[in-house]
């Protein structure tokens, strides 16, 4: 066990990082402190004493904890305690996991455990690429068999020029947003939003990034050197060759002769019957060797099937390499809602609906850094129907988050300022078929639904996976990959952009790592591809529509003065309720210091009622203005009359009529509307009124 501090220090970029074990948590396998100016993450990483029985799949999970601690917060909520984690914890899992997954033996089932925990919050950079390298030293130093160590950095472009782990400042001018993670020697995962920038600028980005990648993994070995704890030893089971053989003959060359033309229910069932027949004639009569008989079938059937693409160029479905399958598009689909779009690309299809809401539908993210709220955001489904199983409906896990996220950074690129175009959107993506890529068929199928509510995107966006097999030296870049590929592929990678560049991008690599010259040859070929599925879409609408749908809610933003505000609200927020009775309008002060107010209803009619309300209640009053005046309160010596809600003045009796009058009540009753004109505001700021033609008593 450790019992003393082992620590190594290095400037990654322009900041010092330090890695440090042996203080903290020291019952875990393994466990490491990083620091970068006021960030403190602990990794740890656990194994199970025993393997997992009956599995044949590693048993890995990654945690990603943010403790409000770190920041100086106090949970919200009755408990004033962490719960669920956020939607940004749960994705920096999902982007731990990506690299460190692949560096694990084969045949290794422990259950290992990897959590990173937000110990320190630092508001000026992001943590995502520290937790990578923070998981892949606790992985280093422990003795969990694991081929690392395992680098990563963030890259932003800002004015032209790359900057390695940007502050949060610099981010906010960035046009890139790349987190790039991989060993000494290749890249292992790829994650970018960006706003419309070139495969150039993106491989540029990668390549300086490797560089950083490097010293961030000599960090970690120099570190490891200073722990030596030797590594659990993975023992592969030993091979029955009798077995072997009687599979492989039973096999022979009909999954090559199956790969030819067919469909995804074909092939899984033509699989699914040959599995059968397999386990039915080779095992044992007492069925003693059935899970040896399964493991061997699949790992034959797995190098046939890669076989059959590296070498014969035989896609399941009897496509060319780079050949996109069938593309349907087709938009207002759906009558009720505001924009809607069905997007079927071969087996994959994407029904995208776009609701227009209001502030009051922004999205309130409360973690470790400063309140915000979002006015976008994509939500995906993946319901089981869409790959013919039963299940529950509803759950969203870690794959809807990620895929769904993915789809968000694709459009944002494109979307007006809130500024011009004052409405929170909500996409969602419901995907009613899968084979293949269906985060990418939702990038399409948004993009559509964006046009055909009105939304004046500046240029439609289009999404495509791309897949790689590598064997001995040899390797096919495959476009537009269907499930079967993406199993039993070593690349999930996937891009979306527009004409002009790339908004998004996804890769995560299953083997070793990816030679540069093969990542240029795949951006080459997902341009092309994403290209040719962009000229479909826009063959069905090509610009958005000139208005919003009839149905969205109308919403505008006014200025008035700031010193008004209270006014506007009145007390207790009376007099904001009484105009939203009134108009049938909904009245949201958005920004007090500016004097910011967004003001919505569901026609323009209530909609300019509320701003002519709100326009007169904050003008000041001045002699000679006019205003149609309605008698709240009849006294003795006059008529108090309100001009407009919260302003109010006198009309006195002497001034109503064109003779003397004994009774007010001779010529005004309460609730009645008669023109006023002002004639003085006095010092105390009171109104006096005069009606704009007297009456007759």
């Amino acid at each position: 066990m450790l019992n003393h501090k082992r620590s190594v220090r290095g400037v990654i970029g322009s900041r010092e990082v330090e890695l440090s074990t042996g203080v903290m948590a020291k019952q875990a396998n393994g466990s490491v402190v990083l620091r970068c100016g006021d960030l403190v993450l602990l990794a740890t990483a656990v194994m199970s004493k025993k393997p997992k029985e009956g599995i044949d799949f590693f048993p890995l999970t990654i945690e990603y904890a943010e403790k409000m601690y770190s920041a100086g917060k106090i949970p919200g909520g009755f408990f004033k305690r962490e719960a669920r984690p956020s939607t940004s914890a749960t994705l920096n899992a999902r982007l731990i996991d990506r690299p460190l997954r692949p560096l694990f033996p084969k045949y290794f089932h422990h259950e290992v455990q990897v959590v990173v925990t937000v110990l320190s919050h630092d508001v000026d950079m992001s943590a995502e690429s520290y937790a990578i390298v923070a998981a892949s030293a606790a992985l280093e130093v422990s003795n969990i068999p694991f081929s690392g160590p395992v680098g990563a950095v963030l890259m932003g472009y800002v004015n032209g020029q790359f900057v390695v782990n940007p502050s949060m400042a610099e981010q906010a001018e960035s046009q890139l947003h790349l987190v790039v993670a991989g060993t000494q020697d290749a890249i292992l995962m790829v994650e970018a939003g960006a706003q419309e920038v070139s495969e150039q600028v993106v491989l540029e980005g990668i390549q300086i990034a490797h560089r950083h990648i490097r010293e961030t993994v000599a960090l970690q070995l120099q570190l490891r050197e200073q722990v030596s704890q030797p590594k659990f030893e993975v023992v592969a089971p030993e091979k029955n060759g009798v077995v072997q053989l009687q599979v492989e003959e039973l096999i022979r060359d009909r999954i090559e002769a199956r790969f030819k033309s067919g469909n995804k229910q074909e092939i899984e069932d033509f699989l699914a019957e040959l599995e059968a027949e397999v386990l039915a004639k080779v095992p044992e009569a007492d069925g003693s060797n059935l899970a040896e008989v399964r493991r061997i079938y699949n790992e034959l059937k797995k190098a046939k099937i890669r076989n059959t693409i590296i070498t014969n160029r035989i896609r399941p479905d009897g496509r060319g390499l780079s050949q996109i399958r069938q593309i349907e598009s087709e938009v207002g689909v759906l009558p009720s809602v505001h924009g809607s779009a069905l997007f079927t690309r071969g087996e994959t299809q994407s029904l995208a609906a776009i609701t227009l809401g209001t502030v009051d539908d922004e999205q309130i993210d409360d973690g470790l850094y400063e309140t915000t709220r979002r006015n976008y955001y994509f939500h995906y489904n993946f319901p089981p129907f869409s790959v013919g199983e039963t299940g529950m409906l509803n759950r969203t896990g870690r794959r809807e988050l990620g895929h769904g996220a993915l789809a968000e950074r694709a459009l944002r690129a494109v979307l007006p300022h809130h500024d011009t175009f004052p409405y929170t959107i909500r996409i969602v993506s419901e995907i009613l078929e899968s084979n293949g890529s269906s985060s990418m068929a939702s990038v399409c199928s948004g993009a559509l639904a964006l046009m055909d509510c009105g939304v004046p995107i500046s240029s439609p966006v289009s999404g495509i996976a791309m897949g790689l097999l590598i064997q001995d030296g040899q390797y096919v870049i495959l476009s537009d990959i269907q499930g079967l590929e993406d199993h039993y592929g070593d690349m999930d990678f996937k891009v979306a952009g527009t004409r002009k560049g790339i908004t998004a991008l996804q890769l995560d690599i299953k083997v070793g790592g990816l030679s540069e010259q093969i990542l240029r040859e795949a951006l080459t070929q997902a341009l092309e591809g994403r290209l040719h599925i962009l000229e479909n879409m826009v063959s069905v609408m090509g610009a958005p529509r000139q208005e919003v749908a009839p149905n969205a809610p109308k919403i505008e933003y006014i200025a008035i003065d700031p010193e008004k505000v209270g006014l506007l609200i009145g007390p207790g927020g009376k007099m904001i309720r009484k105009i939203e009775e009134d108009t049938k309008a909904s009245v949201i002060v958005s920004d007090g210091t500016s004097g910011q107010v967004c003001v919505s209803a569901k026609n323009q009619a209530c909609l300019d009622h509320a701003k002519q309300v709100i326009r007169a209640l904050v003008k000041d009053v001045e002699v000679g203005d006019e205003y149609d005046a309605k008698v709240v309160k009849i006294m003795n010596f006059g008529a108090f009359v309100e001009l407009m809600p919260g302003k109010e003045g006198l009309v006195h009796i002497s001034a109503l009529a064109n003779r003397r009058l004994d009774r007010v009540e001779d010529v005004l009753s309460v609730g009645q509307v008669f023109p006023v004109r002002v004639r003085e505001i006095d010092s105390q700021h009171r109104i006096n009124l005069v009606p704009v033609t007297p009456f007759e008593a």
